[in-house]
């Protein structure tokens, strides 16, 4: 399992200081739930923007 996950939006809540996700669990969906055949099919489920 991942010990670290880094994303660069800035606008997620979960977003700490050095692009490190702060959320307990990371949710990865495909796009259209179809079966993916490269990351730009994929979207991080768990994102949340900052209010």
């Amino acid at each position: 399992m991942a010990q670290d996950v880094l994303c660069e939006v800035n606008n997620c809540v979960y977003n700490e200081k050095g692009n490190r996700c702060g959320a307990t669990q990371i949710y990865v969906v495909s796009h259209k739930g179809t079966k993916a055949e490269n990351n730009h099919e994929t979207d991080c489920g768990t994102f949340k923007p900052e209010k």
